[in-house]
């Protein structure tokens, strides 16, 4: 697995969503590896990690990283995660994977209908991107091309720089691991709770409330992980590392500080 190392200090895992890579991490790199070592990896289909022969399924995205990351010394690491990542690293700390975890605006906490509409919307933006692409480029140019192109994914889409834009969307149109994680996370298993007392460290969990892809399910969080703590953030959607970066570097620093 792809893996990328900044900085110096305790570990930070950073585990990115649907279509991204390490560099989707790049609003808040400077400002987390000021006080952290970062390691920012690759999940397996994005990047530069191969996407394996098989069925894609988030428990096999489980498994993966929670090898890697016992392989890399990093099992007792702080975890962060984005959307699809971020499901990933609640269900490490559910196996007792990590030490505190920072849970993004994580998938997998629809109702059965939320669930359908996620997989038909985002299925459609994807094939939209493809199309695209080739124009890209220039679309994203513009404040007003940012906005039609990135709306169901941020708060303030004319806000995001365009070189990182086209990054975003050009990852998630070629990705080899997009369309099948999107299958798996609207067709699979939903996500399965850890027991009051049984999280090996604090969880938080900060959602947008203009969140389109994940839409915000406190309640359900607080069904499955009595522990853990939520946030909604206002003027907010699906990454808040893209609408607030400076908010979510001093977040993830508090939630996962020695005395979390």
């Amino acid at each position: 697995m792809h893996t990328v190392r900044t900085g110096s200090g305790s570990p930070l895992v950073l585990v990115p969503g649907v279509g991204a890579d390490t560099e989707t991490w790049r609003p808040v790199l400077a400002g987390l590896t000021a006080a952290r070592e970062v390691v920012r990896l690759d999940l397996p289909g994005f990047g530069r990690t191969p996407l394996p022969a098989g069925e894609v399924t988030m428990a096999g995205y489980a498994d993966a990283l929670e090898a890697h990351l016992r392989a890399e010394g990093l099992a007792g690491a702080d975890l962060v995660g984005s959307s699809m990542g971020a499901r990933l690293v609640m269900e490490l700390a559910r196996r007792g994977v990590g030490r505190a975890t920072v849970a993004l605006d994580p998938g997998g906490f629809w109702s059965p209908a939320q669930k359908k509409v996620f997989g038909v919307t985002l299925t459609a933006s994807v094939a939209l991107v493809r199309a695209l692409r080739p124009a890209l480029p220039v679309l994203l140019a513009t404040p007003v091309g940012r906005t039609a192109l990135l709306a169901q994914l941020s708060a303030r889409p004319w806000a995001v720089p365009a070189d990182y834009a086209l990054s975003e969307l050009r990852g998630l149109a070629d990705a080899a691991g997009t369309s099948p994680s999107i299958t798996a996370l609207s067709t699979g298993p939903d996500q399965l709770g850890a027991p009051a007392g049984s999280l090996p460290g604090p969880m938080l969990v900060v959602w947008g409330k203009q969140d389109r892809v994940a839409l915000p399910r406190p309640d359900r969080v607080a069904e499955l992980f009595p522990d853990a703590v939520v946030e909604l953030w206002e003027s907010c959607g699906h990454f808040p590392h893209w609408d607030q970066p400076e908010r979510t570097v001093a977040t993830i620093l508090r939630a996962t500080s020695p005395a979390a």
